[in-house]
C-alpha cells in the first residue's frame, strides 16, 4: 500500500526504527487546536453549528477527550529479523577499463550487493486501541506483519506480551490479544457522519513519544489510494509521523471513526496530507478475523475507473459519477452476469456509485455466492444486472486502474493485429497503434498500445474507426490495451 512518485511518496504511518536498521519506513504525527463553537450569519448573529456533537469545541480544547479514552490507546513495540543485502558480492568491474589503471583506483574494493544475505535483527514501534476489556486491540497490519515478538504497554504503564489473532494485508488492519481483564476501551463511531471540515483528533506514539495528541480537520472522504483499492481513506491534515501507525481517529464525541495509517510525504515526514482506514472497514475486518482467523471479500473480477468529464460526455451520461469498466476477467462472476467493458456501474445493491473508490468496498463486503444487483449505464440508457459475486483471493474485488483511423480527427495512425500477434493477445481483436499525434497523443495513447472499441463500440479497421470519430462528439472515450491491462482514455477532439 505504499508506491512511489515523481513528486511524492505514500508511506506507511508506522514504525520508528531502533538500532542498526529501520523495521520499514513509515510516519504520522501532532497538530494545533482550535477554539471555535459556532457559525456566524451575516447579520453577525451567532448561528449553530451544523453538526454540534462533531464540531463543537470546549473551552478546554480536546482535554476531556483524551482525559476519558486516552487510556485505551496503547503503544506497541515489535521485535523481528530481516534479511539484508550482503556486500560479499563479486569486486566491481568496467568493461574495456584496465583494473590497474590508476582512474579506476577509486572502485576497487567495491563490491555488488547481494539479495537475501545477512539476516539482522529489527526493531519498530506502533500504536494501537483497545476494542474489548478483555484485551482484544486494533492496529495496522505493517506494524506487527513478519514480527516474532509483539509488546503492549498500556498508559498506566503496565506491559503485556501480545499474540497477533490475525492480519488483513489488503485493509492494513491485524487484530492482537493480550491477557488482562477490566481494561478501557474507546467507543466506536461510524465515519459515514463525519463531516469535510469536522475537527478530529489522533492519538499515537510518533517517534515513540508514547500518547501524543494531534489535532486537525477532515479534508476529504472516500480517497482512493495507489495499491489500496479496496479501502475508501478517510483524508486528514492531523499530523502523523512513524510511530502513529494503528492509531486511532476520533471525532470530537470521542467516538473513533478510523485509524492512522499513512501519510503523502516528499521528505519522509509528515506534510499536511494523513490517512486513515474507517473504521466500519477495521470493524468488519476484526470480526472477520475474531471467527475465522482470515477474512474473506466479495469479488466481481472488473478493473474500473474514475469518469471524468470528458468521459461522461462521451457516454452521454448527464454529469460524472459512477464506475466505467475498463476490462471484465472472461471467466469471472462479473462477465457470467453480462457486465461489459465500457458499462458505467451506477449502483451497486441500491446504494449509488459517486466515484470508482465507492465500488470495491461494497462488493469486499458481499459475501461470496450472494447475488448483487448491479445498475448500469450501456448504450446511453440504465439496465439492471444481476451477478453472483464469486470469492476475492490475493487480488483486488474490483480493481481500480487510472489512465492516463488514420491522422485524422483522432491522430492515430493503425492496422490491425497480424494473427500472430492477435494470438498473443489472447484472440481479442483490435488495432495496433503505430504512429500517434495530435488529439490522441495529447491524451497520453502511445506507439503499440492496441485500440479495442471508441464509445463502447468495438472497432475492426482503421474505417471503422474513423467513421465512428465522424459520429461523435467533441469527446470520445478509447479502449486501449497496454501490456496487460485495458484503460479508457478520454480525447478531446475539440
Amino acid at each position: 500500500m505504499r508506491s512511489k512518485s515523481i513528486i511524492a511518496t505514500l508511506v506507511a504511518a508506522g514504525l520508528v526504527a531502533g538500532g542498526a536498521a529501520a523495521w520499514r519506513g513509515h510516519l504520522e504525527g501532532p497538530y494545533a487546536i482550535a477554539h471555535a463553537t459556532t457559525l456566524t450569519t451575516a447579520s453577525g448573529v451567532a448561528a449553530p453549528a451544523a453538526n454540534p456533537r462533531s464540531s463543537s469545541l470546549p473551552l478546554n480544547g480536546f482535554s476531556d477527550l483524551v482525559a476519558k479514552y486516552g487510556p485505551a490507546v496503547v503503544n506497541i513495540t515489535v521485535e523481528g529479523n530481516a534479511k539484508v543485502a550482503s556486500n560479499e558480492g563479486p569486486e566491481i568491474q568496467i568493461p574495456g577499463v584496465d583494473p590497474n589503471d590508476p582512474l579506476f583506483q577509486f572502485f576497487r574494493g567495491f563490491r555488488i550487493p547481494q539479495q537475501g544475505g545477512q539476516v539482522v535483527p529489527m526493531r519498530g514501534e506502533g500504536s494501537g486501541f483497545i476494542v474489548s476489556p478483555d484485551g482484544y486491540i486494533l492496529t495496522n497490519a505493517h506494524v506487527v506483519d513478519h514480527a516474532n515478538l509483539v509488546n503492549v504497554k498500556l498508559t498506566d504503564r503496565r506491559e503485556f506480551k501480545a499474540k497477533v489473532i490475525g492480519v488483513d494485508k489488503d485493509s492494513d488492519i491485524a487484530l492482537i490479544k493480550i491477557n488482562a481483564n477490566n481494561l478501557p476501551t474507546v467507543k466506536l463511531g461510524n465515519s459515514r457522519d463525519a463531516k469535510v471540515g469536522e475537527w478530529v483528533v489522533a492519538i499515537g506514539s510518533p517517534y515513540g513519544f508514547e500518547n501524543s495528541v494531534t489535532a486537525g480537520i477532515v479534508s476529504a472522504k472516500s480517497r482512493s489510494l495507489p495499491d489500496a483499492t479496496y479501502v475508501p481513506f478517510i483524508q486528514t491534515d492531523v499530523a502523523v509521523n512513524p510511530g502513529n501507525s494503528g492509531g486511532p481517529l476520533f471525532n470530537l464525541a470521542g467516538e473513533v471513526i478510523g485509524i492512522n495509517s499513512q501519510i503523502y510525504t516528499r521528505t519522509g515526514g509528515f506534510q499536511g496530507l494523513s490517512f486513515a482506514i474507517p473504521i466500519e472497514v477495521a470493524m468488519n475486518v476484526k470480526d472477520q478475523l475474531m471467527k475465522n482467523g482470515h477474512v474473506t471479500r466479495g469479488h466481481l473480477g472488473v478493473t474500473v475507473q474514475e469518469v471524468n468529464a470528458s468521459l461522461a460526455d462521451s457516454f452521454g451520461l448527464d454529469r460524472p459519477r459512477g464506475a466505467l469498466v475498463a476490462s471484465v476477467d472472461p471467466s469471472s462472476p462479473a462477465a457470467k452476469g453480462g457486465v461489459k467493458a465500457g458499462d458505467i456501474i451506477l449502483a451497486y445493491n441500491g446504494n449509488p456509485i459517486e466515484r470508482e473508490s465507492d465500488l470495491p468496498l461494497l462488493v469486499g463486503n458481499t459475501p461470496p455466492g450472494q447475488k448483487a444487483k448491479l445498475e448500469v449505464w450501456r448504450d446511453h440508457a440504465t439496465q439492471t444486472l444481476t451477478v453472483s459475486t464469486g470469492k476475492a483471493t490475493d487480488e483486488t474485488v474490483a480493481t481500480n486502474d487510472t489512465g492516463a483511423d488514420n491522422g485524422g480527427k483522432l491522430g492515430l495512425a493503425v492496422r490491425p493485429l497480424t494473427p500472430q500477434e492477435r494470438e498473443q493477445n489472447d484472440g481479442k481483436g483490435g488495432l495496433l497503434v503505430e504512429q500517434v499525434s495530435g488529439a490522441a497523443a495529447h491524451a497520453g495513447v502511445q506507439p503499440g498500445d492496441i485500440v479495442l472499441s471508441l464509445n463502447g463500440k468495438a472497432v475492426h479497421s482503421a474505417s471503422d474507426l474513423r467513421s465512428q470519430v465522424e459520429k461523435s462528439g467533441k469527446h470520445v472515450a478509447l479502449l486501449i490495451q497496454r501490456n496487460d491491462r485495458q484503460l479508457f482514455v478520454p480525447i478531446d477532439l475539440g
